[in-house]
């Protein structure tokens, strides 16, 4: 990095003193300029920046090169997209934000002619699936929130193609909590073919100036004696379904806690049991089964055919212990209102004729319950949590002169009763407002984007004071000047605790209020949560003993190099034909997964030794025609229809979301289409675009308009 300025960073691709010099920044940036690095770094020390450094430098190196941007969220991508606008000299049209909104058309000629794409990765993942474009070209990805990449999360697939497709790769992944153990971050390491990890803390000098405190303050909450009560007769109604399990010697009797862990680990022994009966027999495969299971002295299947067990009964005693556990920890740690919805949903199971629902809904204890709730009345059985939380946001008014706070929960429910409590006690003083996730559920309409982001810079602005929000808001998002974070419960999960304590902290020192009920699941979560965070720590510390990736050779892209004139690169007119050309590139990519699998298979060791025991599989007895399973593959894909469908309507996202714009924006489900149209376009549906599908909105008898007047007819199901 080229430095004009000690007190900035200045290239020809950095927007002039716009970018802060800090020397911890400027030393990550030379470590990662040539090897792909994980950068694990706490909140607040500008991972953010970090990557915008890296961009500036990989097109010094590569000026014809494109950037990809990877965030698990829409609104991160539109946080990254407003960063690289700020601080990059890029023109801002070759800067854009790829979501599923956009058509796979407009996606294949923008990535063709913009430098920097920010996107959610299963976007990018189906369309390099496709092969709509590919990432020979591509001279840097940043994968934010790198702790995602586990399993089958779309940034594995995107890293090995991107790895295989170009032949100078360069991989950025940033996070402030990778995971609690060394096998996790050995796995985030393997996946992204980390050369180099850069991990700084809060005790490091280089960083210890940008770096304020955060007092955590850990406030124990006692539950009243009518709550403690109803409790009480909430956990007999659970030993009498325990004893379902001790008098048949499904579970040990002298344990002193159990969670919903406990039956489900039970319920998961039965069926994996069931599906490999089988091989239980072989002295030498059971020791491999053996591995798979929780229960191993005495196996819940020899108990089952020695008692002669009924396995239906199991799984339905299972889950009413499931479900009533369940109930205990939000009647503890959450709320009466919640516990009440819970009790309607059991009601409405056991009218349904669930028999694990029935079994708990006609126990004299439950009507017990049900009757005290309804005598003493939601108001009078308020979690004492509630209270404290107004108590801590009145002490952060008078004591710190404080009007910005996030207060995080759990549950959408307990966000909005917390919402709604707030706004009544502190209406002249405080504007409050909840933040959640987009998926909806019913009689529970998530936050599309557009809302999100809009509550957002509110929240910046100063226009909310304080946000109640769910995990949606825990990772990445860029929230300054957040003087105080209230934990409503906390959270079995190191993560998740070093990314909400993040949120605060970041531009003077910090408080973290933590509420935990005595004698409830709230304590051993927070203890498992700091001892997760410790481990984590110590594997960091000792990063040495990781194992990185060595063996990556590079040369330079030759841009000169003519495009194939293929599917992969070519931009092909006929988007129709494109389409088909998609469908029959799926199908091959399909065969050549089925059939590299199996060949993997048949020469591991496993493959030899089922053999041994006499197993028969499927490739042995056919012959696997690559023409005739390609077509299989076709139709399955939709390709070809094999009978006729009746014709049914299609409500696209774009209707969908034009319905939600009224419904969430409108007074008396009323919206002028002015105001439609300003949402809309923040949605990507603009000019004839919005037209076309809020036409067929009207059509379909969703909206209706008269005049200006947009008015919503029926919401969709």
């Amino acid at each position: 990095m080229v430095l004009n300025n000690q007190e900035y960073f200045n290239n020809r691709y950095l927007k002039k003193d716009k970018v802060e010099y800090r020397l911890y920044q400027d030393s990550i940036v030379n470590k990662c300029k040539r090897r792909n690095s994980l950068i694990i770094l706490p909140t607040g020390l500008g991972k953010t920046i970090i990557g915008v450094l890296l961009i500036a430098d990989a097109l010094m190196k590569y000026p014809a090169s494109k950037i990809i941007i990877l965030a698990p969220t829409r609104p991160l991508v539109s946080q990254h997209r407003g960063s690289c606008a700020k601080f990059l000299k890029v023109d801002k049209e070759k800067i854009v934000a790829f979501t599923g909104f956009i058509p796979p058309r407009k996606r294949i000629n923008l990535f063709d002619k913009s430098t920097i794409i920010i996107s959610t990765p299963q976007v990018i993942k189906n369309d390099l699936i496709r092969g709509r474009y590919e990432l020979s070209k591509v001279s840097l990805i940043i994968f934010d929130e790198a702790h995602k990449t586990r399993g089958y999360y779309a940034y594995n697939f995107i890293s090995q193609n991107y790895m295989k497709s170009c032949v100078d790769p360069l991989i950025l992944g940033l996070t402030a909590s990778p995971g609690k153990d060394f096998e996790r971050i050995q796995q985030i390491c393997d996946n992204l073919f980390i050369e180099t990890i850069v991990y700084k803390n809060y005790n490091d000098t280089d960083v210890s100036k940008y770096i304020y405190d955060i007092d955590t303050y850990i406030n124990f909450i006692d539950l009243p004696v009518k709550v403690l009560e109803l409790i009480q007769i909430w956990e007999h109604i659970f030993k009498k379904f325990l004893k379902f399990f001790i008098e048949r010697k499904l579970i040990n009797p002298y344990k002193k806690f159990y969670s919903k862990l406990d039956f489900l680990k039970i319920a998961h022994d039965l069926t994996f049991s069931l599906k490999y009966e089988t091989l239980f027999n072989s002295n030498n495969l059971k020791e491999e089964i053996l591995n798979q299971l929780y229960y191993k002295d005495p196996l819940i299947l020899d108990i089952i055919k020695k008692s002669k067990l009924d396995i239906h009964s199991i799984y339905s005693y299972c889950s009413s212990c499931i479900s009533l556990l369940h109930g205990k920890d939000l009647l503890e740690t959450q709320d009466i209102t919640l516990f009440k919805s819970f009790l309607d949903k059991i009601s409405f199971k056991a009218q349904q004729n669930i028999l694990s629902a029935e079994r708990i809904a006609n126990s004299e204890h439950y009507k017990l319950v049900t009757s005290v709730i309804e005598k003493e009345g939601i108001s009078n059985l308020s979690h004492p949590k509630i209270e404290k939380i107004i108590e801590l946001i009145q002490d952060e008014f008078s004591e710190f002169q404080n009007k910005k706070i996030i207060i995080f929960t759990q549950y959408r429910e307990m966000a909005e009763l917390l919402k709604n409590k707030l706004s009544k006690i502190f209406h002249n003083q405080l504007v409050i407002e909840k933040f959640i996730g987009q998926t909806s559920k019913v009689n529970d309409t998530g936050f599309p984007q557009y809302m999100q982001i809009e509550i957002l810079e509110n929240f910046r602005e100063n226009k909310i004071n304080i946000l109640i929000a769910t995990s949606v808001a825990e990772e990445g998002l860029d929230i300054p000047n957040v003087d105080a974070i209230i934990f409503y419960e906390p959270v079995p999960s190191e993560i998740r605790l070093i990314q909400r304590r993040g949120r605060t902290g970041r531009t003077s020192p910090g408080r973290c209020y933590i509420l935990l009920t005595e004698g409830t699941v709230d304590i051993p979560f927070h203890i498992v949560a700091k001892r997760k965070e410790n481990s984590m720590n110590y594997v960091l510390l000792n990063k040495e003993d990781l194992n990185l990736n060595t063996r990556i050779e590079r040369k330079s892209i030759n841009f000169e190099e003519r495009e194939k004139n293929n599917l992969e690169s070519k931009l092909v007119e006929n988007f129709n034909e494109r389409r088909e050309r998609e469908y029959e590139l799926l199908a091959n990519q399909s065969i050549e997964n089925i059939l590299s699998q199996l060949d993997e298979f048949s020469k591991s060791e496993e493959y030899n030794k089922f053999k041994g025991y006499g197993l028969t599989f499927f490739s042995d007895l056919i012959d696997l025609d690559k023409k005739i399973l390609k077509n299989k593959i076709l139709t399955i894909k939709g390709k070809k229809k094999s009978f006729k469908e009746e014709p049914k309507v299609y409500l696209n996202k774009n209707i969908k979301c034009l319905i939600n714009i009224v419904k969430n924006y409108s007074k008396n489900r009323q919206i002028s289409l002015e105001e439609l149209r300003k949402y809309a376009h923040q949605e990507d549906i603009r000019e004839k675009k919005f037209y076309i599908h809020f036409n067929q909105a009207c059509y379909l008898g969703y909206l209706r308009k008269k005049n200006d007047i947009v008015q919503l007819v029926m919401d969709y199901k």
